[in-house]
């Protein structure tokens, strides 16, 4: 079995430790219906999904979105996407696997390509807020945007080595962003995008987070 060591997590939210594939595809085929597109199954969803966003949903409107275009799509999925938050619920594993890594004395932080503004509240509502010694959402109004600028910043301001460190997440851009700061990711097939996508990747794949931290030994 691939082992990973590390001494800090760096956590993923949205399809990660947070089940929302649910309300996702209901905000995307709010999209979809605004812009006369016929809706999309999640397994749909999944080969469209890629990041930047905004070229994602370019390829499945099947037309090019200037800025107008881009910030209606934003607000279309995000209106849809909160109004329907409160029915996601926590990955399976979740609390359970965060508090016991935090039990070895080890450390983990999480960042999320959600707007900070309600990511911070969210995480407190599920009652997560102490696991985590820095929590990072997107900061502004407008995203889609890459990830590994990001994580420079997540690490940089908590002074981590990024070889100390595993990212966990659910999409490619988790394991592009690990790469380039010199970080191993470990992915979990329970988000946005096809087991085949994120194993085209190198990282490792699981199916779920307690399966994701049994490889994760603490250094």
């Amino acid at each position: 079995m691939s082992i990973v060591k590390a001494s800090h997590v760096v956590w993923d939210w949205n399809g990660t430790l947070l089940h929302d594939n649910e309300v996702v595809l209901a905000a995307v085929n709010d999209v979809c219906a605004e812009f006369g597109r016929a809706p999309l199954r999640w397994e749909e969803w999944q080969q469209f999904y890629s990041r930047p966003v905004r070229a994602c949903y370019e390829r499945v409107l099947d037309q090019p979105l200037n800025d107008e275009d881009w910030a209606r799509v934003d607000r279309l999925y995000h209106d849809k996407y909160d109004l329907l938050l409160h029915t996601s619920v926590l990955a399976p594993g979740v609390p359970d696997e965060l508090t016991a890594w935090r039990e070895t004395g080890r450390t983990q932080s999480l960042l999320s390509m959600w707007f900070h503004s309600q990511l911070v509240p969210t995480i407190a509502g599920h009652g997560l807020t102490d696991l985590f010694q820095r929590v990072d959402g997107l900061p502004g109004t407008l995203g889609g945007e890459s990830k590994t600028d990001h994580l420079i910043r997540h690490l940089e301001a908590q002074n981590l080595n990024p070889a100390d460190v595993v990212l966990i997440g659910d999409v490619v851009d988790d394991a592009h962003a690990a790469q380039a700061v010199g970080a191993p990711c470990i992915l979990v097939a329970s988000g946005a995008m096809t087991r085949q996508a994120l194993e085209s990747t190198g990282a490792l794949v699981t199916n779920t987070i307690p399966e994701a931290m049994q490889h994760v030994v603490p250094a």
